[in-house]
């Protein structure tokens, strides 16, 4: 599937993952956490056949400016929060994970990203976008972007064995 930044100006251009990102995406994801679980290249490998939606915002200097990993209904994941929302809010697009280099906030990518999620529920007919936020460790930042962007929060449940407390967020598109 292939987006564009239409109506977010200066927003880097999106287009699907290929195996050639690998490398790039994992260092970003990795340099994320603990916002988003570590995964490394080969963890990326396994999970992205499962993705439903799987985006990169490209710089248009060869650099990876952002990404974003979205799971549809039904999918054998195990995730906490997947396992969660299936159960507690099902037939959504569920945005496992959005990482914006810090180099590139403010930009729109993040929003280019999420118009593209929200394309991508109306063209399969679900009515929600779903995803978590780390409420401890606190990531104040991401929780008010998705905030602006309209999400609401559905839920709160605390995670891998304890350590991770999260706000459960969904958003009608």
């Amino acid at each position: 599937m292939t987006a564009s930044t239409a109506g977010h100006p200066g927003a880097a251009p999106l287009r699907p993952v290929s195996s050639a990102d690998l490398d790039a995406l994992a260092h970003l994801n990795d340099a994320a956490v603990p916002a988003v679980n570590a995964l490394g290249v080969e963890g990326l490998r396994v999970h992205l056949p499962r993705c439903d939606l799987a985006l990169v915002a490209d710089d248009g200097a060869g650099e990876i400016a952002g990404f974003l990993l979205a799971v549809g209904p039904g999918e054998p994941y195990a995730s906490e929060n997947y396992r969660w929302f299936s159960t507690h809010r099902p037939g959504s697009l569920y945005v496992d994970r959005i990482v914006v280099s810090p180099q590139h906030h403010g930009r729109g990518i993040g929003r280019a990203l999420y118009a593209a999620v929200a394309r991508r529920a109306t063209e399969r007919g679900l009515p929600e976008v779903t995803c978590e936020v780390n409420l401890e460790p606190p990531n104040p930042g991401s929780l008010a972007f998705h905030r602006r962007l309209g999400f609401e929060q559905v839920g709160e449940q605390t995670t891998s064995g304890g350590t991770v407390r999260v706000a459960l967020l969904a958003w009608r598109p």
